[in-house]
């Protein structure tokens, strides 16, 4: 066959193109052909018409390469290709795919311009686009950022349109009739005579012609399934107890493994005493790993129990050893260094005589998801296998590689099903000490798995932060709003320490959420700092904003007070952003605001605009003689279109829980160098009988798709605080508010 058919089978280009001064950036420039990474271990009879789509005789898989975490992102990946390829849900299963550079979100490129989501310009696109560019020249497969869907929602409708019109041309040369005379329907070619043509029937035939590039997506009037109610792919299985989990995984010849690493995390190990540990029934080795001692056994719960009977002597913490330390040195990051960035200075705000101030304090947090991180790894010397949960394959993939000296084509990364991450899958910690226990076991399957209070203690938390605020009212007016923000960089941590990947300029993370705010105050500042030599840090839900919707929001709320105005009205009348302003009248809407809160109740509203997407919240709660009771939540987001109604408002409503449960009740503290908190029992979520009533509202008026996992979480705080200063006058100014407040 010629080179040109063979490079046409491997290669697939996105055709959405976007024109900018008469400069066509396709979907960013989609001028070389991505490889299709199906295409290198394919059976006779198999077609990858693109790297999402692999049929053959037993089925369709659809490729959902970014990761489930239990958000559904598999379902909503799967019915965008199968809207356009013509089946059902029922008809197809899923898989994450390898690691690829086929598999780049785009999406993330986005949030690492220097433009605010709200801002659609010829400039801004352009920048968007370079950047775009950027990321596919790096193949950054990552999930994150509530960019799935963003990323995903032309490129896999398209890649669904390709695969469906390439078996239609199929079926045209089969059958000789022309390809405009042929339709499709669940999984079927329909011939004029009303013959049908099973998709697995066509692939041999496809694997062999050019993928028809040149397709036409259907209007939303002819969608079944985007924008309907859906029910996800792992229903059933996660109904009925048979979801299989990273910590399910079983093979032959397994040993299983526990790690006790340094609890002054990125401390050494100084001396341990290991004989009483390997005269334990079960257990085989005691091995080093970076950090700490792993434990070979023959099943978790006694690898655990050995781990815990090792006698070792740590060394200190690289960082200070007690929490009043940290929160000092962010106080002095505020006083004497100099900022990181100042991505906003609106106005005059040194000339403007400021009468409102405050400082508000956010602390470490846990990801804490309900499956403790494990990893399961075999070492051979032809290739390595890695089984886990991971947010970054092709990282994960190159990491081991490096450790093992095995290329990276031959470093097979299998995603599994995550019960949980909130960004915990960011770090693939798990799969290097895992593969360093493997490597000394070659031939021999490893399955590592974290003790609670293990994950727990070795977790890289979300930053802990500091804010003051400035601000001036002037006339029932908000005239000027200076913050200044300190924290851990996020970007030194994650991928400078761990990845290696050092990178140039400021910590957009420090003031994410602050600068880009559509709010038109005329004296405007928003400076970073980052502070350095703290405990190790991550990505958590919805990162930066997290922390700054409070800090933004909490004083804003407090200047609009000292101005004598509505929350509501003056928010409309500063904001500059009509799509913004749209999800602030429909949340206003939605609770009724300005008519009288019931008695007893009290209520409190925010908005934060975060990964483009503009979310406002109203909480309500009911003072009660036992204290504070969440009573009801109103919620609005704008995302350019809701794709499965039922995901969306189980995600908003999980965010809100998440938010106010983190606000309420968690925190991370040192002492000794060391985490205080140890499991659930204290560091507690929102308990089931503390969770309100959550009503939600999706907008679609915008002409482009963004994220909802992460969006609802920053207003969540902010709202609830300004609902308490409403009920009690008193304002919270540090998280969590169950140090100063009590809740039932």
């Amino acid at each position: 066959m010629g080179r040109a058919a063979t490079i046409a089978r491997r290669s697939f280009v996105v055709g959405s193109v976007a024109l900018l001064g008469g400069v066509a950036f396709g979907y960013y420039t989609y001028k070389k052909p991505v490889e299709n990474p199906l295409l290198d271990d394919l059976d006779e009879g198999e077609a990858a018409l693109t790297p999402y789509v692999l049929i053959n005789a037993d089925g369709i898989t659809l490729i959902t390469p970014r990761a489930d975490m239990g958000q559904g992102t598999y379902s909503v990946q799967a019915a965008l290709i199968a809207e356009e390829l013509d089946v059902e849900l029922d008809q197809i299963n899923v898989d994450p795919g390898p690691p690829s550079k086929a598999y780049y979100n785009t999406a993330l490129a986005d949030e690492s311009v220097p433009f605010p989501a709200t801002d659609r310009g010829p400039l801004a696109q352009l920048a968007r686009g370079t950047a775009g560019v950027v990321v596919k020249m790096l193949g950054l497969q990552m999930t994150g950022g509530s960019s799935s869907v963003p990323d995903g929602y032309d490129k896999l409708r398209i890649a669904g349109a390709v695969a469906r019109e390439t078996l239609k041309a199929a079926a045209a040369a089969q059958t000789g009739l022309s390809k405009t005379r042929l339709s499709t329907e669940r999984g079927v070619v329909v011939l004029p005579d009303g013959k049908r043509i099973p998709y697995q029937a066509l692939a041999a035939h496809a694997a062999k012609i050019e993928p028809v590039r040149d397709v036409t997506l259907r209007p939303s009037t002819q969608w079944r399934l985007v924008g309907r109610p859906m029910q996800r792919v792992d229903m059933f299985a996660k109904s009925t107890g048979t979801q299989s989990y990273g910590i399910d995984m079983r093979m032959e010849g397994m040993v299983h493994a526990a790690i006790r690493l340094n609890p002054r995390k990125g401390g050494e190990v100084i001396a341990y005493d290991a004989s009483a540990a390997e005269a334990m029934r079960g257990v085989q080795k005691i091995l080093p790993v970076t950090g700490g001692l792993g434990v070979i056994s023959d099943n978790t719960w006694r690898a655990f129990q050995a781990a815990d009977a090792i006698d070792v002597t740590w060394g200190d913490a690289p960082y200070p050893a007690e929490q009043d330390a940290h929160w000092q040195a962010l106080s002095d990051t505020l006083d004497n260094a100099d900022q990181d960035a100042k991505p906003r200075d609106d106005g005059d705000v040194d000339n403007v005589s400021m009468t409102v101030e405050a400082e508000y304090r956010a602390p470490y947090l846990a990801h804490a998801p309900l499956e403790p991180l494990n990893a399961t790894v075999l070492v051979t010397d032809a290739r390595v296998d890695v089984w886990t949960g991971n947010q970054i394959p092709r990282m994960t993939q190159a990491s081991v590689a490096d450790m093992t000296g095995v290329p990276a084509r031959d470093v097979h990364v299998h995603i599994l099903m995550m019960g949980g991450s909130f960004g915990h899958r960011l770090e693939d910690e798990v799969v290097k000490r895992c593969t360093e226990l493997a490597i000394a076991l070659p031939g021999t399957p490893v399955k590592l798995t974290y003790k609670r209070e293990e994950d727990t203690a070795q977790d890289y938390t979300r930053p802990i932060a500091m804010m003051r605020g400035r601000g001036a009212v002037s006339d029932g007016r908000v005239i000027a709003m200076d913050i200044r923000v300190a924290s851990p960089s996020i970007l030194d941590s994650q991928m400078g320490e761990r990845q290696g990947m050092n990178l140039p300029g400021p910590d957009a993370t420090i003031t994410q959420a602050l600068w880009d705010q559509p709010y038109a105050i005329p004296n405007y500042r928003i400076t970073g700092y980052r502070t350095p030599k703290l405990g190790p840090v991550s990505s958590w839900r919805s990162v930066g904003a997290s922390q700054n919707g409070f800090f933004h929001e909490n004083f804003l709320n407090a200047l609009i007070h000292a101005a004598g105005a509505d929350p509501v009205e003056e928010r409309l009348r500063l904001m500059s952003d009509a799509p913004s302003r749209k999800v602030l009248e429909a949340v206003a809407e939605m609770s009724d605001w300005g008519a009288a809160s019931p008695s007893g109740t009290a209520r409190g509203v925010a908005f934060s605009l975060s990964f483009g997407t503009p979310a406002a919240e109203v909480v309500q709660i009911a003072m009660t003689d036992a204290g504070i009771r969440l009573d009801k939540v109103w919620v609005a987001a704008e995302v350019g279109r809701v794709v499965d109604p039922i995901n969306f408002e189980n995600q908003v409503q999980g965010g809100v829980i998440w938010g106010l449960g983190h606000a309420i009740n968690s925190q991370v503290t040192y002492a000794d160098g060391r985490v205080e908190q140890e499991n659930y029992f204290d560091f507690e979520g929102l308990r089931l009988h503390q969770s309100p009533e959550i009503m939600v509202r999706g907008l679609e008026n915008r002409d482009h798709v963004t994220g909802i996992g992460e969006p609802p979480v920053p207003p969540a705080a902010p709202a609830l605080a300004e609902a308490i200063f409403q009920a009690t006058g008193t304002r919270p100014t540090e998280m969590p508010f169950a140090n100063s407040f009590t809740f039932v």
